[in-house]
């Protein structure tokens, strides 16, 4: 079975690393175009500056920055409340926000009642 080729509306990624940014915006989603249309905040440029100087290990709190294509094949670490969770960026990451592959609730499991949880447990001798 041979592998399926990369494209995200018909381009290549080496194609929308060469698109302009303007160029870029018209292909995602309106609510992510309009963020990056306000502009990047502070933070967010921080982030892309590191990115773009190969740096390694880069954590970053910013879970509302939009994947670019430039971003694809780096390790980001992005915060989920309470660590750093580590997120390889994929080719059909692109369009997305780096929050939602760093999920902030773990699933809870829970155990059988204790003793005294329930009226018929507190009737059970205790040995």
């Amino acid at each position: 079975m041979a592998k399926k080729d990369f494209s995200y509306r018909g381009k290549t990624l080496e194609e929308l690393k060469a698109l302009s940014f303007n160029e870029f915006m018209q292909l995602i989603p309106s609510p992510r175009r309009r963020s990056l249309k306000r502009g990047f905040t502070e933070q967010q440029k921080i982030l892309l500056n590191k990115i773009r100087k190969n740096r390694q290990n880069i954590e970053t709190h910013c879970r509302d920055m939009v994947i670019l294509p430039e971003m694809v094949d780096k390790v980001i670490k992005v915060h989920n409340g309470k660590e750093f969770f580590p997120v390889r960026i994929m080719p059909e990451m692109i369009g997305h926000v780096l929050g939602e592959f760093a999920l902030t609730r773990k699933r809870i499991t829970h155990n059988a009642p204790g003793i005294g949880a329930t009226r018929s447990s507190a009737a059970i001798s205790v040995r």
